[in-house]
C-alpha cells in the first residue's frame, strides 16, 4: 500500500502563478496610468492605489483566507477570544503587503503569507493586552464596588464571581 500524500489546503505553485498573474497586471495596469515603470518606483508607490488598478483576484483572497484560518488553529492561537479578528487582521495585512512580494527573489509565496499574518496575529494579542490592561486599571481606579455593584437581593449573599474578579485584578497587578 502506498501512502496517501497529505492535501494541502494551499497550493503553493498555483499561489506563486496567481501572484505573478497578479504582478502584471498590477505592473501593466500602473504603466498605463502613470507611464511609468511601477518595478523602478519604491515599495510605498507599490503600495498606492489608483483608478484602474486591478482588483485581487477571488484564489488570492480565498488562498489568504485559508491560510490565516489554518494558523489560527495552532495551539499557541487557538484559545484567544478574538481569533475572528486575528484572521481579518491577517487578511487585512496580506491585502497591504501584496505588492512586497517579490517572485523573482522567492518562490514561496505561501512562506510570505504566512509570516505576515503570524505576525499579524501577534499585534492583535498585544493590542488585546493592552486593552485587558486599561480595563484592569479603569476597575482598580474607580474601586470594584463602584464598577460592580452587587445586589445582595439577586446574589442571595454570594458573591465568589465579584471575589474572584477582583481576586484575578490584584493577582495580575502583584506579578507585574
Amino acid at each position: 500500500m502506498s501512502k496517501k500524500k497529505p492535501e494541502h489546503y494551499v497550493n503553493n505553485k498555483e499561489l506563486l502563478e496567481a501572484m505573478v498573474v497578479y504582478r502584471l497586471k498590477v505592473e501593466k495596469s500602473y504603466k498605463v496610468t502613470f507611464g511609468k515603470d511601477l518595478t523602478e518606483q519604491p515599495k510605498k508607490e507599490r503600495a498606492r492605489r489608483w483608478e484602474g488598478k486591478p482588483p485581487i483576484p477571488n484564489y488570492l483572497g480565498e488562498s489568504f483566507l485559508k491560510i490565516a484560518t489554518h494558523l489560527s488553529y495552532k495551539p499557541n492561537f487557538v484559545n484567544y477570544m478574538f481569533r475572528e479578528d486575528m484572521i481579518s487582521d491577517g487578511i487585512e495585512n496580506c491585502v497591504q503587503y501584496i505588492h512586497n512580494f517579490d517572485p523573482e527573489k522567492s518562490k514561496n509565496p505561501f512562506a510570505y503569507f504566512t509570516q505576515v499574518i503570524h505576525y499579524a496575529f501577534l499585534r492583535r494579542i498585544q493590542k488585546e493586552k493592552k486593552q485587558l490592561d486599561i480595563k484592569t486599571k479603569i476597575i482598580e481606579k474607580t474601586g470594584y464596588d463602584e464598577v460592580m455593584m452587587v445586589d445582595d437581593s439577586l446574589l442571595s449573599g454570594d458573591s465568589s464571581e465579584y471575589n474572584s474578579i477582583k481576586d484575578a485584578i490584584q493577582y495580575r497587578n502583584n506579578n507585574r
